[in-house]
């Protein structure tokens, strides 16, 4: 669905990512780096209000760009040996980092929007598998789903005891609120900053998460230090979800 807000935001990321390519070809140094791609760069293009969101190279978010400084610094462990599914694969460089995996399943509601081998039509609400996956990776998936609160018992059931999933998700600093989908897209495109999401996250989004039977580890960029951040432009908050050994399943 086309909205102002969209458009507004599509022209911001043209003009400044036009802007650093200008800089580029008149000779302006790369002193600043994408962790995805690993290549310099002489700034990060704009979107929305993010005045630094995508490295001109790849087009990596914050987001992308704080898991691959997470898993290069060996924060973060990829199970090579285990088994991953990763839902929403916009990430290129996470797929390159996740496909090395003995088993990766790369998923969807609408596989058919993807262009990764081997996509699986997945549905989140309706996702049975028992102690099959080593590591779950959703970002900016669950303000989509209807109900949260079954998704994550559901992801809890998929992991193996030990197991991980890693949680990225839209955040403001009020109180989650939540919506549905019998509201009209242009009023949750207003409450809830996009048509197709039906709940704006706030920090209690960690409540949830244990509440499923998670252990939870919150990584934020704000920690990392801000010569690195800078440096990277690292940005958004990764919620670390581990299914204890030995939990129940629920």
């Amino acid at each position: 669905m086309i909205t102002f807000q969209r458009v507004a935001k599509a022209a911001g990321k043209h003009l400044t990512r036009t802007m650093l390519a200008l800089r580029k070809a008149i000779g302006a140094r790369a002193n600043r780096a994408c962790p995805a791609c690993g290549r310099g760069v002489v700034g990060f293009f704009r979107y929305g209000d993010n005045a630094e969101w995508g490295c001109p190279n790849c087009g990596a978010s914050p987001r992308e760009r704080l898991m691959n400084h997470l898993i290069e610094g060996k924060v973060l462990q990829v199970p090579a040996e285990g088994a991953i599914l990763h839902m929403a694969p916009n990430e290129g460089s996470l797929v390159r980092r996740f496909s090395t995996a003995a088993d990766y399943t790369p998923a969807d509601l609408d596989p058919d929007r993807y262009s990764v081998q081997g996509m699986r039509r997945v549905d989140l609400m309706a996702l049975a598998d028992e102690e099959r996956y080593d590591l779950f990776y959703a970002s900016h998936v669950m303000e989509h789903v209807p109900d949260d609160h079954a998704v994550l018992r559901n992801i809890h059931r998929a992991l193996k005891p030990g197991g991980e999933a890693w949680l990225i998700v839209p955040l403001w600093a009020k109180p989650t609120e939540d919506g549905s989908f019998d509201i009209p897209p242009r009023e949750r495109e207003r409450r809830f900053g996009q048509w197709d999401h039906v709940r704006q996250y706030g920090p209690d989004f960690a409540d949830r998460i244990r509440a499923a039977g998670f252990e939870l580890e919150e990584i934020d960029a704000s920690g990392i230090d801000p010569d690195t951040r800078h440096f990277y432009a690292l940005d958004d908050r990764l919620f670390r979800a581990r299914k204890p050994v030995g939990a129940a399943a629920r």
